[in-house]
């Protein structure tokens, strides 16, 4: 089977040739897919999708005229591709449902831990050989409470972490997990848990439900000077609103490891370039927001994970079999 790897990274590119063997010809390429690389999908069948590129209807469209009528993505995320349009045009789709979400969970953590105490302003201090600590005062997580909005592996994972932590912890979500219980999770209304948590952790999928799923209107519900993480999808969150939230002081800091606008941003060296985005400029400015370019997931084992269940979804079609990771439409779980 030949499969184009659109988005192609050097970390994976021989985890995921290794994994194919024999028995898949794969092609590299750092392109993202769009309107105007889609050509390069030409003479494959299967193309394999990161969460930079975009599978747009219309997008879409050219694929179904190139030939491509299978669709392997490399993450757990399909809001990417329009699956409508994918399954009009008789094009399957693919993803990975789970790899390790202790990657995500404990980068959540180390953003958390990072912000609260200080880590980079003490660097930085360090380095300028001034070893004051005035101004590096941070809490105790023991004892606060932890509100955790969506509550699939990767949520529980962050849980068990917080457990061990001597946290109080709060969840929202529409389904709960059999597995809260035992790790001592209170369900309750997303009002509630921003009433009351001094950290919010959101691990929730993007769709259309849960767009912008915090806005000023949420942010004023948490509780002064509440830190806000974000590992899940940047559009979750409404980012001019939270940028007005951070300057007026109404959360204490926030944690993001992606962000609303990143397609084109992110996984790209732009050194040399002027960024052209006064919103994303805003956020680096402050010292109580750390951003990282979407590198939770990026793990060794989950690396490994990612490849092997991507090219185990590429078999299933070789085989003309279909994968048990195949995207049906209308199964999405909603947050509101």
């Amino acid at each position: 089977m030949r499969v184009l790897v659109f988005s192609a990274h050097q970390y994976e590119e021989n985890v995921l040739r290794g994994f194919a063997g024999d028995k898949h010809k794969l092609a590299f390429t750092p392109e993202k897919l769009g309107i105007d690389t889609v050509d390069l999908a030409r003479g494959f069948d299967t193309i394999s999708l990161f969460t930079s590129d975009d599978a747009s209807a219309a997008v879409i469209q050219k694929l179904a005229e190139a030939g491509v009528q299978f669709i392997a993505l490399r993450s757990v995320g399909f809001d990417h591709v329009d699956l409508e349009a994918a399954a009009a045009a008789g094009i399957r789709v693919a993803n990975v449902p789970e790899y390790s979400p202790y990657s995500i969970a404990e980068h959540a953590v180390a953003m958390m831990l990072t912000v609260n105490r200080k880590i980079v302003e003490g660097r930085m201090l360090m380095n300028l050989q001034d070893f004051r600590v005035d101004s590096l005062t941070g809490f105790d997580v023991h004892g606060k409470t932890v509100g955790i909005i969506g509550t699939g592996k990767i949520g529980m994972a962050f849980a068990a972490i917080m457990k061990g932590f001597g946290t109080t912890i709060l969840a929202y979500d529409p389904v709960e997990n059999p597995e809260a219980k035992g790790l001592g999770v209170r369900y309750v209304t997303l009002t509630e848990l921003l009433n009351n948590s001094d950290i919010v952790s959101i691990h929730c999928p993007l769709n259309a439900a849960t767009k912008n799923l915090l806005t000023m209107k949420q942010f004023k519900q948490m509780k002064r000077n509440a830190m806000l993480i974000n590992t899940a999808r940047g559009g979750v969150i409404n980012t001019s609103d939270l940028v007005e939230a951070i300057e007026s002081g109404i959360l204490r800091a926030a944690c993001l490891d992606v962000y609303e606008n990143e397609k084109g941003l992110f996984f790209e060296d732009h050194r040399e370039d002027v960024l052209k985005d006064p919103l994303f400029a805003r956020l680096r400015s402050f010292m109580n927001v750390l951003i990282t370019g979407h590198q939770a997931f990026l793990t060794t084992e989950a690396i490994a994970g990612i490849a092997k269940v991507t090219i185990a979804n590429v078999d299933y079609w070789q085989r003309q079999m279909r994968s048990p990771n195949e995207i049906v439409l209308n199964t999405q779980v909603t947050m509101k």
